[in-house]
């Protein structure tokens, strides 16, 4: 028998309240039900928006070093409750478990380093124009926000929305993406267990249209979250410029490695098939091109596909699998359809590009790894962003056309060149038009506490990690306090005072 999960609204577990649920499976057991969850709808969105209204009128009035402390506390939870957290996780969505430890690990990194900045929540002191006058700026929070999440990194990037929202004094309305459901539940629970005040932080379960349209509609909530397609970020953009909220968009990616011919072809081996391939590629900063200089271009191409023959497809929670299925059917559709989409635009498909269905593989949504060669920078496969474990070579002969073909998409997320010239590293990070560039390392691989994003159709400028949504979360407002006891104007031509 399945178990049955609830929303958490109001400070209590409870059903959706039109009484709706959903199943969640495994992607790589699909006979496999890992929960049974609640649809919500409107209704639900606005229970939990008044609710996290209510409790955040107290909540902003907490000391910030104390909310601190109580996010520290849930990254200790975090800490003894990752293995349990990490195995749902691969149960849900189907990533390898070395990952899904990883992905908690992120959370508790993310939590430790918001708890820390409870004591460095930081406004500036300026000196003014004026004498016997004194100018500084503080932080106040934006009131509720509404935090969207995706399914690929199912507690990592809900810890990165969540911890600096908080810290920030607000109130949360978080909806997890409905591939992850138990993992969200799972993060919550930690949050409230740590002391978050109940009716602070809601969890609203649902799909996008029942759950993410009501809530980014909702004229009660501040703030807007979201991490997912650029399609959907351009929707989210509209509809919220209706009640001018505040919108941090994190979007699609379409990133390329870069090889040069002077690389450490080793290494960059190791880059590309972690790149291409970890996550089964489901990850917004995936590798899927690979740019080869044309003096190394042949050479590596064989190197990649004898090295691809190795990798292991299989349930993430068995020892020795490389590389997990992916997170459900569509998906594992859109591969099928790109691999055709390829092939018709004249690539040359040089391994994978097919269903894997042997023995227990039949169960779930696993697709081989795929390379094309002979991909040119105008195809659709080199151009659209898949996010899955297909990989798109392009031969280059010179930097210039390098870059040019490397700055060929609409994304800019993440970047990745792989050599010895220091001088052209430094080329690497004036040209290469993304808001990450690696050295000599993958293109995956972000730290909880530097700036994550893109340009272009990456996103609209926000950040995520670092310090970047402790001030897309919090209103700076700035002081003058006048002490001279006498009108003082500022902004006036002194010739004329």
């Amino acid at each position: 028998m399945s178990t049955s999960y609830q929303n958490f609204i109001d400070g209590k577990w409870v059903d959706a309240l039109g009484g709706e649920t959903f199943e969640n499976r495994n992607p790589a057991d699909w006979e496999e039900v890992v929960g049974v969850f609640p649809k919500s709808m409107k209704e639900d969105v606005d229970r939990a928006v008044k609710a996290a209204t209510e409790a955040q009128k107290d909540w902003k009035k907490v000391p910030v070093p104390v909310r601190g402390a109580i996010l520290t506390k849930a990254a200790d939870l975090l800490v003894e409750r990752k293995e349990e957290y990490s195995r749902d996780m691969t149960r849900e969505m189907g990533k390898v478990l070395t990952e899904t430890r990883g992905d908690v690990q992120e959370a508790i990194d993310t939590g430790y380093y918001a708890g820390s900045e409870g004591r460095r929540f930081f406004g500036r002191t300026v000196p003014s124009e004026l004498p016997n006058k004194a100018a500084f700026t503080t932080h106040l929070p934006l009131g509720v926000v509404g935090l969207i999440a995706p399914w690929n990194f199912p507690m990592a990037i809900p810890s990165w929305k969540s911890f600096p929202a908080l810290l920030a004094g607000n109130g949360v309305v978080f909806k997890p993406a409905s591939d992850v459901p138990l993992s969200g539940t799972h993060f919550i629970r930690t949050l409230i267990d740590a002391g978050v005040p109940p009716k602070l932080l809601n969890l609203v379960h649902g799909t996008g249209g029942s759950v993410g349209g009501p809530i980014i509609e909702h004229e009660g909530l501040q703030g807007i979250s979201f991490t997912g397609s650029t399609a959907v970020g351009k929707l989210i953009t509209r509809v919220s410029a209706d009640t001018l909220k505040r919108v941090s968009l994190e979007l699609g990616g379409k990133n390329a490695q870069i090889v040069w011919e002077d690389a450490d072809l080793d290494l960059a081996l190791e880059g590309v098939l972690w790149g291409a391939f970890g996550t089964t590629g489901q990850r917004c900063t995936a590798t899927s091109r690979l740019i080869i200089h044309e003096a190394v271009h042949d050479m590596f191409l064989d190197m990649l596909i004898e090295a691809i023959g190795k990798l292991t497809l299989g349930n993430g929670l068995e020892e020795g699998v490389d590389i997990g299925p992916l997170v459900n059917e569509e998906q594992l559709k859109m591969m099928v359809d790109y691999t055709q989409i390829g092939l018709e635009g004249g690539a040359e498909l040089r391994v994978g590009g097919e269903v894997a269905s042997d023995g227990a593989l039949d169960k779930g949504f696993f697709f081989k790894p795929t390379v094309f060669s002979g991909v040119t920078p105008e195809m659709r496969i080199a151009t659209e962003e898949i996010f899955g474990p297909i990989l798109s070579v392009l031969k280059v002969s010179d930097w210039d056309e390098a870059v040019a073909v490397h700055n060929n998409t609409d994304y800019g997320l993440s970047s990745s060149l792989y050599t010895k010239n220091l001088n052209l590293s430094f080329h690497a990070v004036d040209d290469l038009v993304a808001g990450i560039t690696y050295i000599n390392a993958p293109t995956i691989g972000a730290e909880c506490h530097l700036p994550f994003g893109g340009c272009k159709g990456t996103g609209n400028g926000h950040r995520e990690g670092g310090w970047g949504p402790y001030e897309f979360f919090s209103e700076t407002k700035t002081v003058y306090f006048d002490y001279s006891g006498a009108l003082q104007r500022a902004q006036i031509d002194t010739e004329e005072v």
